[in-house]
């Protein structure tokens, strides 16, 4: 996949799967805005692209026209756009109807409003490049319910799904492509409570016709693929990456 020379802003790039993509971008000879709310991480990669990280709230849309306008003076462009950013909070995020209203809003803030808040500012960037392609990072949880609900976080990646085609139908005239990734579990730092618990990890991985838990990796190559040449007849779309978890009807 051809990427020298180009330009990505990675939201949500301070550990786990943003940060995989960045690195894997960086890799690949792209120049990377790095943008999260997590302090720098250590293990950023040396090259051959080059990579400006930005720490602030993706929230807050004065930090994230700082991220785009500085991605763009420090490169010259913005051609690609990634959005994993993202919470997944077991301990609040419940049924709605003991859902608090507040971690509901905070919810949507992080995983939809950050979306939204890159997403304007990065396009006409891209419309001035000429064209682009923007990745925003789902879930599997967008396709159903769940018997154990997070329903702040399944109602806000189903709506990452809208926006993500409303963008592709808006602005394939442009040249932008948008897409979303689907992932099925993953062991990243969002399932922390995996790591040290490889009997649960076990049982997880059972449900996975695959036979094994997603790695940032998988998500990194697929999300890679979609930036890529090699996907340009393919917007609105969403690409699962779940192991066959939901090809699965039993």
């Amino acid at each position: 996949m051809r990427f020298s020379g180009t330009v990505a802003l990675v939201a949500g790039a301070g550990g786990g799967m943003g940060l995989n993509i960045a690195n894997d971008l960086i890799r690949s000879g792209v120049h990377v805005g790095l943008a999260d709310i997590k302090p720098r991480p250590d293990d950023i990669c040396d090259g051959p692209g080059s990579a400006e990280y930005h720490q602030g709230d993706l929230t807050d849309p004065a930090f994230v026209q700082q991220a785009v306008k500085q991605t763009v003076s420090q490169f010259g462009q913005l051609n690609y756009l990634v959005n994993t950013t993202g919470v997944l909070w077991f301990d609040r995020d419940r049924s709605l109807l003991d859902l608090d209203l507040e971690v509901w809003d905070r919810v949507m803030d992080i995983n939809l409003k950050s979306l939204l808040l890159t997403s304007r500012l990065a396009i006409p960037e891209m419309q001035r490049a000429g064209g682009g392609a923007i990745v925003h990072v789902a879930s599997i949880d967008a396709l159903g319910g769940d018997p154990k609900p997070q329903d702040a976080y399944g109602a806000s990646k189903a709506a990452v799904l809208r926006l993500s085609k409303s963008i592709a139908v808006q602005f394939a005239g442009d040249g932008i492509r948008s897409n979303a990734l689907l992932p099925g579990p993953v062991l990243s730092p969002l399932q922390e409570r995996w790591r040290n618990a490889p009997d649960l990890q076990a049982q997880v991985a059972e449900g996975v016709p695959l036979g094994r838990i997603g790695t940032t990796q998988d998500l990194a190559n697929a999300c890679l693929f979609l930036l890529s040449d090699e996907s340009s007849f393919i917007t609105g779309t969403e690409l699962i990456v779940d192991g066959g978890i939901s090809a699965n009807v039993y």
